[in-house]
Formats: structure tokens, sequence, C-alpha cells
């Protein structure tokens, strides 16, 4: 593949990245929660959407890919441990910081756009 093939490539998939950011924000939004961040860098890394449930909080990893057994493979445990250090420096402006409840979720979106949420995946 050229160079230019890959770029366009590259570029196809990463706004297809933000279409399934959107989708899942929406589908978080209409199970009452309100998404308080998007794409939220920290030193430790970044954290692909924040909610809030009450007085707790819900970081959220986006994985789309062609089915959600596949995306669900493309979360790494050096993924998993940028997203606790991110959401441990998010969590030290919050008004009990590290005692704030927290749930760690994985939101898959496939290649229909169908969303299918992991509730507490992550464990810390």
């Amino acid at each position: 593949m050229s160079a230019a093939g890959r770029a366009a490539r590259g570029e196809m998939g990463y706004h297809a990245g933000l279409a399934a950011e959107a989708a899942v924000a929406a589908h978080y939004l209409r199970a009452g929660l309100s998404v308080v961040a998007e794409r939220w860098r920290g030193r430790g890394g970044e954290i692909d959407l924040i909610a809030r449930d009450g007085e707790g909080l819900v970081f959220i990893e986006v994985k789309k890919s062609r089915s959600f057994a596949h995306a669900a493979e493309r979360v790494t445990a050096r993924q998993i441990g940028r997203i606790f250090a991110a959401a441990s420096e998010y969590l030290a402006g919050e008004p009990a910081g590290q005692a704030t409840e927290v749930r760690f979720d994985v939101a898959l979106v496939n290649g229909t756009g169908e969303i299918e949420v992991l509730e507490n995946a992550l464990c810390a």
C-alpha cells in the first residue's frame, strides 16, 4: 500500500473512531448519565469518554471494529494501565478525590454501528 493509501486509510479510521465515540456518548446520555469529558488527556494517557453517574464517574474506553469480539481484542494491558493512570489524574480534581466511586466500561462498536457496553470491564 502506498503512503497516500495508508494516510487515507488512517484518516478514515480516525473519523470512524470519532463517530463511534459520538454514538457511545449519545448512548450514555440516553441512559441518563451526563458526559463530562471527551478524549480527556492527562500525563498518563487519554480517556475516550468520562460520564457522571450520580456522584460517581464512569471512565469509558471505546473500541470500534468489524465485530464486537474483534473490538474487545484490541484492549491491551498497556492501554488499561494508561487508562488507570489518566483516571487517577482526573480524580485529583474531584471533590472526593481518589475516594470517588468509579467504574471502567468498555464500549464496543461493531461494523454496523451497534453498541455493546461491558460495564465495569476493567477492574483496578
